[in-house]
């Protein structure tokens, strides 16, 4: 048997219901692990409250990191007692749970569990944005929004790795602080931020603008692009972004907008090792630094989806089984 977080309908983070179920058994092509710690993103409140349509009932979670307890049929490239991350684990709200073999991420023997828990998803969408949607260089200024959250911490250590000027935005002081620590050029508030990137780029504007935020910042992110600039809208943490006239990229300044999705960016195994390869190495080699925000253990995984949903955390939040 197996603790896990069991949604049988879909609500607010009170259904999330802590409970014993069967364990799983790893098929052809699967590994199970023992789940070590588990990722908690946006997509889960929104799987929770029924936005993001999934079967009920549900083990929610897909990323994480464990050890390797058992291997399925035809598993051949990994083994028993291996540390691994994952972005495409299956219901790992749980102490065990199920990992296709072919999207197994190891884990370098210099980065500790929780670090290497923290980094799949958020990590690999700040290097596909930093590196394939808008690929950045010392020519460039870039807006990212929400700068002390789990994406933008780490993309903006990406872009100045790159040689990038970033601007971004936070809520409040703490939140500035982490920011700066990470290597933001300019921190700035919510409040009247496309006047503020027009002051500080003489009147041009940014390259690129990296939004995740979506319906509360979206009009003003695309008033904050450079004549063929770039509006990249990964996320819509406040809302999903109203239909609008295509005209409004013409009247702009001939901008372009897209709308992408980590998945897409990890279509083949060299690509997945690709970006997870480097990451860890800049992890390892003390370049790119992981925030933890807060650990909590698997039975109050409500509080984490409260906490995540109130913006009330920086960095990455995990699960504890």
């Amino acid at each position: 048997m197996s603790k896990a977080i069991v949604v049988s309908e879909f609500g607010d983070s009170s259904v999330l219901n802590y409970t014993e179920v069967e364990a799983p058994v790893a098929g052809p092509g699967q590994v199970l692990v023992r789940m070590r710690a588990t990722g908690v993103n946006f997509i889960e409140i929104y799987q929770r409250k029924g936005i993001y349509s999934i079967p009920l009932p549900n083990i929610l979670g897909a990323e994480g990191m464990g050890t390797i307890e058992a291997l399925g049929e035809g598993v051949s490239n990994l083994e028993v007692g291996q540390r691994i991350a994952f972005t495409d684990g299956i219901s790992t709200y749980a102490e065990f749970a199920l990992v296709p073999a072919e999207k197994a991420l190891l884990i370098p023997a210099g980065m500790d569990d929780l670090t290497a828990a923290a980094l799949p998803l958020q990590g690999m969408t700040a290097h596909y944005l930093a590196t394939s949607t808008f690929p950045l260089g010392p020519e460039h200024t870039a807006l990212v929004h929400a700068g002390a959250g789990g994406v933008g911490l780490l993309l903006i250590q990406l872009a100045k790795l790159r040689g990038a000027r970033v601007l971004t935005t936070v809520s409040d002081e703490h939140k500035a602080e982490l920011a700066r620590a990470a290597g933001a050029d300019e921190v700035l508030d919510y409040d009247g931020f496309d006047v503020r990137v027009r002051e500080l780029t003489n009147g041009r504007g940014v390259d690129v603008v990296y939004d995740g935020v979506g319906k509360a910042t979206f009009d003003r992110s695309l008033m904050s692009l450079a004549i063929r600039g770039t509006m990249v809208l990964f996320g819509a943490a406040s809302g999903p972004v109203p239909e609008f006239d295509l005209q409004r990229l013409n009247s702009g300044g001939s901008l372009f907008i897209t709308r992408p999705t980590l998945w897409n960016y990890l279509l083949t195994a060299e690509e997945r090792n690709w970006r997870w390869g480097e990451l860890t190495e800049a992890v390892v080699a003390g370049k790119l630094d992981v925030r933890i925000g807060g650990t909590y253990p698997l039975a109050e995984a409500a509080q984490a989806h409260d906490n995540l949903a109130g913006r009330k955390t920086t960095g990455k939040l995990l699960l504890l089984p």
